[in-house]
């Protein structure tokens, strides 16, 4: 399989984290790719019509795409059980879509940033942003410790992966400040080997 990604990209991370954690990494080609939605990667549509990365390109020629359904792929692939059954599967699933509403959030302040002029940017736009992502930690330290707690699942590496990608790019901003559950289970998890094999570079 080949794995198109950027070594800086959160949703990259997840999929290379759970590599990881799976025993699967040898089974992956990595395919360096960049770009943004203003300058796609050449020749990269051919692949994901998106032309975001991460991109799975499987033995049989067929790519997908979308971090969330290559995770869910490699997961089956290893029968892994991250994402678990019953109710515990929901739990799941809602806290990697947190984790991914998250990183798009951020993300969305990173390109506010660099890729608009600065003439056209809107700070009410960007807090509004950081308000997302404010609101959602909050949630994970009042409600979400016990699931956190529990055994390894797809919602803890998602929401590691949006964690470490805070820290990376807002800093300055201290997502840690008043959420003392968060930032302890984080600190915890991001020792992994699986996290510190996949930090961005700085």
């Amino acid at each position: 399989m080949k794995l198109f990604y950027s070594a800086t990209s959160p949703y990259v991370r997840k999929v290379m984290v759970l590599l990881h954690e799976t025993g699967q990494l040898d089974d992956v080609t990595l395919e360096p790719t960049s770009g943004t939605p203003l300058a796609p990667a050449e020749g990269f549509a051919e692949k994901n019509p998106l032309t975001k990365v991460p991109a799975l390109e499987r033995a049989d020629g067929c790519t997908l795409y979308d971090s969330r359904v290559i995770c869910a792929y490699l997961d089956d692939r290893a029968g892994a059980g991250l994402y678990p059954t019953g109710a515990a599967r929901w739990d799941t699933l809602t806290l990697e879509a947190t984790a991914d509403g998250m990183l798009d959030a951020a993300l969305a302040m990173v390109y506010e940033g660099k890729l608009r002029p600065e003439d056209k940017r809107m700070a009410e736009w960007v807090e509004g942003q950081w308000g997302k992502i404010e609101r959602a930690c909050k949630t994970l330290n009042g409600r979400w410790t016990a699931h956190l707690a529990g055994p390894l699942n797809m919602g803890q590496i998602a929401l590691a992966g949006a964690l470490g990608y805070l820290d990376f790019r807002h800093g300055g901003r201290d997502w840690r400040a008043g959420n003392p559950d968060l930032a302890a289970w984080f600190d915890n998890f991001d020792s992994r080997p699986a996290m510190t094999h996949t930090a961005p570079p700085r």
